[in-house]
């Protein structure tokens, strides 16, 4: 299975980019993982979406030909960050490599509740007519207090964090497999 990962954070030293590297690094025996950058994306401009940048067409490429998508996000502001709101403008419109392609998500933050409020919003976006992407129900991943959560090299050492996220790792392929394999 080939699955791309979402960081919703551009920045160097990303909690949400540290937990996207220890799920490719950790389960790279079930699957393949490649992490996408949101960096050099323009904004999404109507005007030039049916010929868009090479950013834009190596990035939408990418989704397209995995099998499914692991988001992961900060939340800003009770939301998912405007990075990653653009990058699903480019993925909902003209081809639309969203739809149908499965989705599950999860997201660290320093703060104790994860990133609950930008995931509620991000399943409601993924359920737009754009993307209508299945989404893995009942496996919510918050990581609140994140970075105590982490080493000073940005490995995940909290143990009963990386025991839930086994099991999360496995209900994703089962269910995958059960309806998308």
């Amino acid at each position: 299975m080939k699955i791309v990962a979402i960081v919703g954070s551009i920045r160097k030293d990303s909690l949400n980019r540290k937990l996207a590297e220890h799920v490719k690094n950790r389960y790279q025996d079930k699957f393949e993982m490649e992490i996408l950058t949101l960096n050099e994306l323009p904004m999404y401009n109507q005007d030039i979406e049916n010929d868009p940048p090479e950013a834009v067409r190596t990035f939408k490429n990418k989704v397209k030909e995995a099998d499914a998508v692991l988001w992961v996000t900060p939340e800003y502001n009770a939301t998912i960050p405007g990075v990653l709101a653009n990058a699903i403008d480019w993925l909902s419109r003209v081809d639309k490599v969203m739809i149908g392609k499965p989705s599950w998500i999860m997201g660290a933050s320093m703060g104790q509740l994860g990133t609950v409020k930008a995931q509620a919003v991000l399943r409601t976006v993924l359920f737009a007519m754009g993307l209508s992407s299945p989404l893995l129900p009942g496996n919510e991943v918050y990581v609140g207090a994140a970075h105590e959560k982490f080493d000073a090299s940005g490995r995940l050492i909290h143990e009963p964090t990386i025991t839930f996220l086994d099991g999360v790792v496995d209900n994703f392929i089962a269910w995958y497999r059960k309806y998308h394999g």
